[in-house]
C-alpha cells in the first residue's frame, strides 16, 4: 500500500538556533546530509509513495534542495503564508487528501514499521494513530496513556511513560472534525488532539521499539550522526 506523507517542516526551530542559525531545522546537516534525507530515505523504505512537505520559515532553501522529486519519489508543498503551528499546517496540507496518511514531525525520527502501524490502524478502526514509545524521562514530551486495547484515554499523564513519538496514521474524516480550526494558528499536540478526544474521536497510540530522535534538543542534536548512521 502506498501512502502519502505530510512532513511538517515549516517551524521556526527557535531551539535550534544557535547550533543551525541559517537553515529550516530539517535541513540542519547530519554528516553533510540534511536531516530530512535521512528522514525522507527511511520511510521510501517503508512504503511512502508521496511527500507533501509543509513549509514555511526559510523555505526556499527546502524547495531548492528537493524540487518535485527525491529519489523518484514526488515533492509537492503546502505554504504557510503566515505561522500556523504544527495544527494548523496538518490541517491545510491534508485537506484534498481522500485516504488515510502519515504525518511526521520534521524534526523528530522514529523508527517503526509503516505497515504493521498501518495494520494496527485499521484492526483498531482508528481514525487517528499515534506512534507511542517508552522514555525513562517524558519531562519534555506529552505523556500518554493507553488502555490494554491501545486505545488514548490521556494526553498529559504525569505517570505514564509513554510518550508521542511524533509519526502518525490519519484518516482524512480527522481533518473534516476539526475543520473550524483550519487556517488557524494550533499546536497539534496541545490543541488538535485534545479537541478530537472531546469529540469522542476514536485515537489509538501503538507502542513501538526503535530508534528515536528529536534534532529540535540540541544535545539530541550532536549525537544524531550516531542515531542515524551508526545504529
Amino acid at each position: 500500500m502506498k501512502i502519502t506523507a505530510i512532513v511538517l517542516a515549516g517551524g521556526l526551530g527557535t531551539r535550534l538556533k544557535q547550533a543551525v542559525p541559517n537553515l529550516p531545522k530539517p535541513m540542519a546537516p547530519i554528516a553533510g546530509r540534511p536531516f530530512l534525507e535521512y528522514q525522507m530515505d527511511y520511510w521510501i523504505k517503508q512504503g511512502v509513495g508521496r511527500f507533501i512537505l509543509s513549509v514555511g520559515y526559510l523555505k526556499e532553501i527546502i524547495i531548492q534542495h528537493f524540487s518535485d522529486e527525491y529519489c523518484g519519489i514526488p515533492i509537492e508543498y503546502s505554504h504557510e503564508d503566515f505561522p500556523l503551528g504544527t495544527g494548523g499546517a496538518f490541517l491545510k496540507a491534508s485537506k484534498d487528501l481522500e485516504e488515510p496518511f502519515l504525518v511526521l514531525n520534521g524534526d523528530t525520527f522514529i523508527e517503526v514499521d509503516l505497515n504493521t502501524m498501518i495494520n494496527f490502524h485499521l484492526e483498531k478502526k482508528s481514525e487517528w494513530t499515534l506512534s507511542v514509545l517508552e522514555k525513562k524521562s517524558s519531562n519534555r514530551y506529552m505523556g500518554i496513556e493507553t488502555n490494554n486495547n491501545g486505545k488514548v484515554l490521556s494526553l498529559e499523564s504525569s505517570n505514564s511513560k509513554l510518550i508521542n513519538g511524533g509519526a502518525y496514521i490519519i484518516n482524512p474524516s480527522v481533518a473534516k472534525t476539526l475543520n473550524i480550526m483550519i487556517n488557524k494558528k494550533v499546536s497539534l499536540e496541545d490543541e488538535l488532539l485534545p479537541s478530537f478526544i472531546s469529540k469522542k474521536g476514536f485515537l489509538y497510540g501503538m507502542q513501538c521499539t526503535g530508534r528515536f530522535i528529536d534534532i529540535g534538543v540540541s544535545d539530541d542534536y550532536f549525537r544524531a550522526e550516531e542515531i542515524l548512521i551508526n545504529p
